[in-house]
């Protein structure tokens, strides 16, 4: 098994990071605590939720109404423009007029001209800011960012990184964020590592 014996207690509105190297097993928590993943055995609860009980449908509602993603891999939708691809998370709830929040948002991030862009059109920096966009559309109590600065150069990576700590700050919302940058991490809360298979505290502030 990735992972054993894992204990995990976050507590909302905070910021914390998950450290580990490749492989092993930072996304599978995640995927965990997202309800992306179901685990072999034990419990996973989100904001109230049990996530190890839940059905799949259940899960999906969970998701699209409480969690917010940030990849590595941007993941949007190629066919979409920016500003399409910001509102997909309330066109899954049946919020179709919400135009204005999704501009607003990309304005915030600097792309308030790039709204009719396709993704190809977008620098990877500009896409992880549509990304971040779209994370935080909905709302969502808790942010789960993966590596959200590991395909960015040093400079573009900086403002990625300005921008997901800032909206994170105004809206309240909790995050956890996956990365193997401790410069990164140290600007959470609470570091955690995963260390053959087992997730200790390493930093606290």
């Amino acid at each position: 098994s990735v992972l054993r014996e894992v204990s995990l207690d976050i507590e909302a509105g905070s910021r914390c990071s998950i450290l580990g190297p490749s492989g092993s097993g930072k996304t599978t928590l995640l995927g965990l605590c997202a309800g992306l993943d179901r685990p072999t055995r034990g419990n996973i609860f989100l904001n109230g939720h049990a996530l190890h009980a839940a059905s799949e449908d259940e899960l999906a509602r969970i998701r699209n109404q409480e969690v917010g993603f940030v990849f590595q891999n941007f993941q949007l939708i190629p066919s979409l423009s920016a500003l399409e691809n910001v509102l997909v998370p309330l066109e899954l709830r049946g919020m179709s007029k919400a135009e204005n929040r999704a501009e607003e948002l990309l304005s915030r991030v600097g792309l308030g001209d790039r709204l009719d862009h396709f993704p190809v059109q977008l620098s990877g920096g500009e896409q992880q800011r549509v990304a971040l966009a779209r994370a935080f559309i909905h709302e969502p109590a808790i942010l789960f960012a993966d590596e959200p600065t590991g395909n960015l150069d040093g400079e573009t990576s900086h403002l990625v990184e300005r921008l997901l700590f800032d909206l994170n700050r105004e809206s309240g919302t909790t995050l956890v964020l996956v990365t193997h940058n401790l410069e990164l991490a140290r600007k959470t809360e609470r570091i955690y590592r995963i260390h053959e298979g087992a997730v200790e505290i390493l930093e606290s502030l």
